[in-house]
C-alpha cells in the first residue's frame, strides 16, 4: 500500500471550475490513502459540494496579506512551515504566492499545474508574470500541465526542462454521462422533448464570452425555431448575459439554468455542445459532452481540434460568432451527422481520456514527487 501523504492543495479560488473539478473527481476516485488539504486563496470553496475526501487547510482568506506580495510569500512561508505537508500543489498564477515561498531553502516537494491564463492573457503572456513564472516554475519538483499548447508554453516561454514537464490530459468518467437526462429538471426549465437544444457548461466569466454563443445563436434562432439555447453556470457576467439574450434573441429561446452540481442529468439532452471560449486549454466539458455523445461546435482554443474526433474536427473554427453559428447551422440542419460525430466522439474519449489513466497518472507523480529529498 502507498505511503499516505499529506498534501497541500493551494487553489485562488475552489470554485466550480474546469480545474477543481478535476482535482474533486480525482480525490473522489482515487484509491490511495493520503490526507488532502485544501486552502481557496479567495475563502470560495463552492466545489466542495463534490467531494467529501478532503478537508480545508483552515487557513482564513485575511490570513494573508493582499497589498505586497513580499509580505504574503513571507506569511506563506510562516503557514506552510506550520502545516508541513509532505507535499505543495499548486495551482495556476494565482497561487504564485506559495511557489515562491517555497524556496531557499525548500519546505517540501512541490508540483505546479497550471491550466491555463486568465482574461488579462488571453492573448499572450504578461511579461512581468512572464519572468516570474520562469524563476518561480523552474523551483518546482514538477509543472503540470493538461494540454499540448501549454506543455510548448511551458517548454519555451518558462525554460521548464523535459525531466520536471509531465503532461496530463484531463480524464472523466465515461460511464457517468451516458444515461438519460433528468426530465424533471428539463422541466423546471421549461425545456421541452418537442426543443433542440444547443447547450453549453461554463462560468460565466468574460474569458468564456457566452457573448459571443448568444449573438451566434441569435443568427441562426430564426431558421431553427424548435432550438433553444441552454447556458448551465454562473459567474460576473450573468446579468449583462441575460440582458444581451433579451436583446437580440427571442423570448425564452435562452435558459439559464445557473450552476448544477451534476451536469451529467442535463448534457445528455443537448443535441449539440458548444464552447465560445478566447481561452482554453482542454475543457472538461467538452470531454463530458464527448462521453454524451454530442458533436461540439467550438472556437479553435486550445486543444479542442486535437480532443475532438476527425469528423467533428472541421467544425471547431475561427472566433467569430459567425463562424460558430455557421459551425451550429450545420449540425442542427443535419441530425445524421450530429448523430454520427457524437458516436466517433464517444469513442475517442472512451479510448484517449478515462478517468483511470489521468488517476493513475496523478497517484503516480504524487507520490513520486513526495519522495524528493527537499
Amino acid at each position: 500500500m502507498a505511503k499516505a501523504l499529506r498534501i497541500l492543495h493551494v487553489f485562488p479560488s475552489f470554485e466550480l471550475g474546469g480545474s477543481q473539478r478535476r482535482m474533486t473527481t480525482y480525490l473522489n476516485a482515487s484509491k490511495t490513502p493520503h490526507t488532502h488539504l485544501v486552502h481557496a486563496m479567495d475563502d470560495c470553496y463552492d466545489a466542495s459540494s463534490l467531494s467529501d475526501h478532503f478537508r480545508t487547510a483552515g487557513i482564513p482568506e485575511k490570513a494573508i496579506p493582499k497589498n505586497s506580495l513580499l509580505s504574503a510569500v513571507k506569511t506563506c512561508r510562516k503557514l506552510l512551515r506550520q502545516i508541513n505537508p509532505d507535499l505543495l500543489v499548486t495551482y495556476n498564477w494565482g497561487s504564485i504566492e506559495w511557489v515562491l515561498s517555497n524556496r531557499m531553502p525548500k519546505r517540501c516537494p512541490m508540483i505546479q499545474i497550471q491550466d491555463g491564463f486568465g482574461e488579462d492573457e488571453r492573448s499572450q503572456e504578461r511579461p512581468k508574470r512572464q519572468k516570474m513564472r520562469r524563476v518561480a516554475y523552474r523551483a518546482c519538483d514538477q509543472v503540470i500541465v493538461p494540454s499540448k499548447q501549454l506543455e510548448t508554453l511551458a517548454r519555451e516561454s518558462w525554460g521548464i526542462r523535459d525531466k520536471r514537464l509531465m503532461y496530463i490530459p484531463n480524464g472523466i468518467e465515461v460511464d457517468l454521462f451516458s444515461g438519460a437526462p433528468d426530465n424533471n429538471l428539463l422541466e423546471q426549465y421549461g425545456i421541452t422533448p418537442d426543443h433542440r437544444i444547443v447547450g453549453t457548461v461554463a462560468r460565466l466569466n468574460p474569458e468564456k464570452n457566452i457573448g459571443r454563443l448568444i449573438e451566434a445563436f441569435s443568427a441562426i434562432e430564426n431558421k431553427h425555431t424548435d432550438a433553444r439555447l441552454v447556458i448551465v453556470g454562473d459567474g460576473v457576467g450573468m446579468s449583462a448575459l441575460k440582458m444581451l439574450a433579451e436583446r437580440i434573441c427571442e423570448p425564452e429561446r435562452v435558459i439559464f439554468t445557473g450552476t448544477l452540481d451534476t451536469p451529467e442529468k442535463i448534457v445528455p439532452a443537448f443535441d449539440v455542445f458548444a464552447l465560445s471560449s478566447d481561452t482554453e486549454q482542454m475543457p472538461i466539458s467538452v470531454l463530458e459532452a464527448m462521453a454524451a455523445s454530442k458533436p461540439v461546435a467550438s472556437t479553435d482554443v486550445g486543444d479542442i481540434k486535437d480532443m475532438v474526433a476527425n469528423e467533428n474536427r472541421s467544425l471547431i473554427a475561427g472566433n467569430e460568432a459567425a463562424s460558430l453559428a455557421s459551425s451550429l447551422d450545420k449540425l442542427l440542419s443535419d441530425t445524421e451527422l450530429a448523430h454520427t460525430i457524437g458516436a466517433a466522439n464517444k469513442m475517442a474519449v472512451k479510448a484517449r481520456f478515462s478517468l483511470s489513466k489521468m488517476v493513475e497518472s496523478y497517484d503516480r507523480v504524487f507520490a513520486e514527487v513526495a519522495r524528493k529529498p527537499k
